[in-house]
């Protein structure tokens, strides 16, 4: 016998609605009943990073929290970062200035540093550094990684005065 709910949020600016397990974990739930494989699933400790989403703008481990807590929320995945097919100025900047490489860490640095940036627009090295420690890369060295959310901010801010 499972304990199920009903639970209704908004999943990069779409309503869904869902009878999901109450121990369905967040991360499950994106990939396997919206479909959206984009949030990756590493350790399932929350220590990597892999599975990092933003809810209601800031950042949690997907793997650690339970659907059923994400109801009458806002969840932003990756895929809500490119809107119409065009790369927002974060993935931008991973894409020029080669911020991956296997690409499986990938998604969780991009929300761990969309919130980051959101709120610190003009941030150091050491900064960056700091802000992505708790994201786990076995492939780029993180210099790539730095190097594009420092390009990132800059391109936010010269949107930002532009508008």
């Amino acid at each position: 016998m499972s304990d199920r709910r009903r639970i209704k949020l908004h999943i990069n600016g779409v309503e869904a609605e869902r009878e999901v397990e109450t121990r369905m974990t967040l991360a499950d739930f994106l990939r396997l009943e919206m479909e959206l494989t984009g949030t990756h699933l590493g350790c399932e400790h929350g220590v990597c990073g892999a599975c990092t989403v933003l809810v209601d703008g800031q950042s949690a481990r997907s793997c650690l929290m339970l659907a059923v807590q994400a109801a009458g929320r806002e969840v932003t995945t990756v895929e809500g970062l490119a809107v119409g097919g065009v790369l927002n100025p974060l993935q931008q900047a991973f894409w020029e200035n080669h911020g991956l490489q296997c690409g499986f860490c990938t998604p969780g640095m991009l929300m761990t540093l969309t919130e980051f940036l959101e709120s610190n627009p003009d941030p150091s090295e050491a900064q960056v550094r700091d802000a992505i420690s708790g994201n786990i890369c076995r492939c780029t060295g993180y210099q790539s990684i730095v190097a594009s959310a420092l390009a990132a901010a800059r391109a936010l801010r010269a949107q930002k005065g532009r508008s």
